[in-house]
């Protein structure tokens, strides 16, 4: 046979556990995480993005074999690098030999031309360079260059004219780097912070607890009372009486005075309950 069971008030089986508090959220979620990445991978985008950009600008300098030389086009006035390309340009391996340059139109003019003295170097693809010299043009056009004992260069070797490459480096490492070191701090930042609040959660007191218990108290449990169980003391127990104790006499009703015999009452023999002592009968209290 089965016995229906009666739930808890508030829909909960008396026997239920106590439900744990939610999970307090972490301050910054994990979405930071994927910010500071980006400032990351924006800074490493940034570098990628401008050495192609210098490279392709490097590419498209005028060059002139050695040790055949030519003529190139300068076109504008100003400040030119001229940069040795060949075998050895990085490490500094240059032969030595002399450059000429010499205006091959009416319009041009070479100012001075003078050795570079700041180690400036790159390196795109198969393409290896070094600064050399130094040359200030008055005036455009074009020019005749010469390349004078230049028999022990490597062949393949050859010198190019174009603008400082240092301004354009900086202007893509400085940034870069910001971005790549904002990132990985941001990222450290936010794992530190995590961590300490996730450790402070797990050591923290639990919310919950009884009604009128002390702070951090555990709630008790007790096993459910069989069916027809009595939680109180027994009728005619005062409260915090022994179990067993009776405010009457032994056998005698609830409420019976003591040391009347059973059966007794308080009036006269005869009477109504309750009736005064020595009254007549009929008579009103």
């Amino acid at each position: 046979m089965d016995t229906p069971t009666t739930p808890a008030p508030g829909g909960r089986s008396p026997d239920a556990a106590p439900l744990a508090a939610p999970k307090p959220k972490i301050r910054p979620g994990r979405i930071w995480y994927l910010a500071a990445l980006l400032v990351l991978l924006g800074g490493v985008a940034w570098l990628v993005i401008g050495l192609i950009s210098v490279s392709s600008h490097v590419d498209a300098f005028p060059r002139v074999p050695i040790p055949a030389g030519g003529q190139i086009i300068l076109d504008h006035s100003g400040g030119y690098v001229i940069y040795y390309e060949g075998p050895g340009a990085r490490s500094g391996r240059i032969p030595a030999f002399r450059i000429r340059v010499t205006p091959a139109s009416a319009s041009a003019a070479v100012q001075s031309l003078a050795p570079y003295n700041t180690a400036v170097t790159y390196a795109f693809g198969s393409r290896e360079g070094r600064a050399v010299l130094s040359m200030q043009v008055s005036h455009p056009g074009r020019f005749s260059v010469e390349t004078r004992g230049a028999n022990s260069v490597p062949g393949g070797s050859d010198l190019a004219f174009g603008d400082s490459i240092v301004g354009g480096i900086a202007g893509i490492a400085v940034p870069s780097a910001l971005l790549v070191l904002a990132g990985i701090i941001g990222l450290v930042v936010i794992f530190i912070i995590r961590v300490v609040k996730n450790s402070r959660a797990r050591s923290a007191v639990p919310a919950w607890s009884t009604p009128g218990s002390p702070p951090g108290a555990r709630p008790a449990w007790s096993p459910p009372a069989p069916p027809g169980s009595q939680t109180g003391p027994p009728p005619g127990t005062e409260p915090g009486a022994p179990p067993g104790s009776q405010t009457g006499p032994p056998g005698a009703p609830p409420g019976a005075e003591p040391g009347a015999p059973p059966g007794s009452q308080t009036g006269p023999p005869g009477g109504p309950p309750g009736a005064e002592p020595d009254s007549p009968p009929g008579a009103q209290p």
